[in-house]
C-alpha cells in the first residue's frame, strides 16, 4: 500500500511518446536487441541536468539526477556511459530541447543517445523534465515531465528508467524490481530485501532463526522461504503487502525449496514425510496436490519453465547430484547435466530458452548456462572464489548470484553473457541465495 500511495503522489506527463516494438525501436532503427548475446552498450552522454529555478538545491538535486540515471543504466550493462570530462559543452550550457542541442558536439565523443534534463524545485514541489536523442539522426526519441517531492527522486528517476528501457527494447528493465537474500545475523539466517541494485537494504524476518530459499510468486506480492523458527523447516509464506506471514507446508521431516508454479497459486517443494526426499506439488493452502517425483536418491530444488509445462530440478539418483527436466504431462524425465560431478541450483530463464546453474569442475564452483535440450552450456564465472545460486531478472538480460571471491559470501550480478560481474550488496557476514523478484506493480 505504500507503493500506491508514492505511485499516486507523482504525477507524469507525456511530452512525446513514440511506439515500441520489441527490438524495432523509432521507425525501424536499431538500438538494443535483447536476444542478441553479443550486443554491443551504447556509448550514452548524460550531462548534468539544467537548474530551472535559481537556488543551490535545484544545483544539488540536478547533481543526485545525473549520478543515479548514470548508475542506473550503467547497471543494465546495455549503456557505455560517457565521462562528463568527455563532453564538449561546457556544464549548463548542454541544452533541453532540441533546439538548443548542440548535436555535432555530442557527435563528436561518439554519444549515440543523448539524455538531456531539467530540475525545477521551489522548496516544496519537485519536477523533473527528461528528453531521449539521438545525437546522430538529430532526433527526440521521446520525453517526460514529473511532478513530485524530494523523497521521490528515485522513485522518478527509476520510472523514467523504465520508460526509455521500454522504448528501446520493447521489455521493461529491472528498475522497478528487489531482490531477496539470505543474510547471517548475530544468531541465525534472516530474509533480507534490497532494489535491484542493492540499495535500500531492509530485514524482512525479526525472529532470530534459520531462513533459507526465497521463492517469489509470479505477481511479486508474495514470498516464500524455509524457516526454522519452530525449530523444524517449514514452509512460511509472507505478504509484501501487510507483513504477514502464514504457515503453508509442516509435513513431518524437510519441507524446503519452495517454487511457484506459473499461472496459479500451486507450488512445489521437496518434503521428506515419506521417507525420502522427493518434489510434491501442493494447493495453495499447503495440502499435497500430486507427488512428482519418485525414485531413489534425494530430489530437490524445482524450477518450472514459464509456461509451467516442464520441470527442471536436482536429483542424486545418478550418485552425484545432477539436473533432469521432467515433461509434467507426461512425467518423463531427461538428465540435462552430464559435465561436472555436482550441478545444482537450476533456475530457468523468463523466455525459456535457458537454465542457469550451479556446477562444480575441478573443486570449482561457478555459474554455467544451458539450453533445456542439453546443448550450448556455457561456463559465466570462473577463477573467482565460489559461486552459487543464480536468478534471473525478469527481463533475461541479468543474473544475481552469490560468490566469495572477496572472501565471505556476497550477493554479485552480471549480464546474461557474464558480462560486469560487481557486487552490489555489502553486509557485514555472509549473504547468499539471492531471488529476483518479477517486475512489481504499484
Amino acid at each position: 500500500m505504500n507503493s500506491l500511495r508514492r505511485y499516486m503522489k507523482i504525477v507524469c506527463l507525456v511530452i512525446v511518446l513514440l511506439p515500441a516494438m520489441t527490438g524495432k525501436v523509432f521507425a525501424d532503427y536499431d538500438y538494443i536487441v535483447v536476444t542478441d548475446p553479443f550486443q554491443k552498450e551504447i556509448p550514452m552522454a548524460i550531462p548534468v541536468p539544467v537548474s530551472l529555478s535559481d537556488n543551490d538545491q535545484t544545483d544539488l538535486l540536478a547533481e543526485q539526477v545525473a549520478g543515479l540515471l548514470a548508475r542506473s543504466l550503467d547497471f543494465t550493462g546495455y549503456f557505455n556511459i560517457i565521462d562528463r570530462r568527455a563532453f564538449l559543452d561546457a556544464p549548463g550550457e548542454q541544452g533541453l530541447t532540441a533546439r538548443e542541442v548542440n548535436f555535432q558536439n555530442w557527435r563528436t565523443i561518439g554519444a549515440e543517445l543523448l539524455i538531456t534534463a531539467g530540475v525545477r524545485f521551489d522548496g516544496r514541489v519537485l519536477q523533473l523534465e527528461f528528453r531521449l536523442f539521438d545525437p546522430f539522426r538529430q532526433e527526440l526519441l521521446f520525453g517526460k515531465r514529473y511532478t513530485g517531492e524530494t523523497a521521490d527522486l528515485r522513485e522518478i528517476v527509476l520510472r523514467f528508467c523504465d520508460e526509455m528501457l521500454y522504448r528501446l527494447t520493447g521489455d521493461f528493465g529491472v528498475f522497478n524490481t528487489k531482490i531477496a537474500f539470505v543474510s547471517e545475523t548475530d544468531s541465525g539466517k534472516a530474509l533480507f530485501i534490497s532494489d535491484f541494485d542493492g540499495e535500500n537494504v531492509r530485514r524482512l524476518t525479526d525472529k532470530d532463526n534459520i531462513v533459507v530459499s526465497p521463492a517469489w510468486s509470479a505477481d511479486g506480492r508474495r514470498l516464500a522461504y524455509t524457516s526454522y523458527k519452530n525449530d523444524r523447516p517449514e514452509i512460511f509464506i509472507r505478504s509484501m503487502d501487510t507483513g504477514e506471514e502464514t504457515l503453508l507446508s509442516s509435513y513431518d521431516g524437510l519441507n524446503i525449496t519452495p517454487a511457484w508454479k506459473p499461472g496459479g497459486s500451486k507450488m512445489a517443494a521437496t518434503l521428506s514425510f515419506e521417507g525420502d526426499e522427493e518434489i510434491y506439488l501442493l494447493t495453495g493452502s499447503g495440502k499435497v496436490d500430486k507427488r512428482l517425483t519418485n525414485s531413489w536418491g534425494v530430489d530437490v530444488s524445482p524450477s518450472f519453465s514459464p509456461d509451467g509445462k516442464k520441470m527442471a530440478f536436482v536429483s542424486g539418483r545418478a550418485g552425484s547430484p545432477q539436473i533432469y527436466i521432467m515433461d509434467l504431462e507426461t512425467g518423463r524425465t531427461n538428465r540435462l547435466t552430464f559435465e561436472g560431478r555436482y550441478n545444482t541450483q537450476p533456475q530457468w530463464s523468463p523466455n525459456g530458452d535457458r537454465i542457469a546453474y550451479s556446477g562444480m569442475k575441478d573443486g570449482s564452483s561457478d555459474i554455467y548456462l544451458i539450453k533445456p535440450d542439453g546443448s550450448g552450456l556455457v561456463q559465466l564465472t570462473r577463477d573467482a572464489g565460489r559461486n552459487e545460486s543464480p536468478s534471473w531478472s525478469p527481463d533475461g538480460n541479468m543474473i544475481v548470484f552469490s560468490s566469495t571471491r572477496k572472501g565471505a559470501s556476497d550477493i554479485y550480478a552480471m549480464t546474461s553473457s557474464g558480462a560486469n560481474q560487481r557486487r552490489i550488496i555489502e553486509l557485514e557476514g555472509n549473504q547468499s541465495l539471492p531471488a529476483w523478484s518479477p517486475t512489481l506493480k504499484p
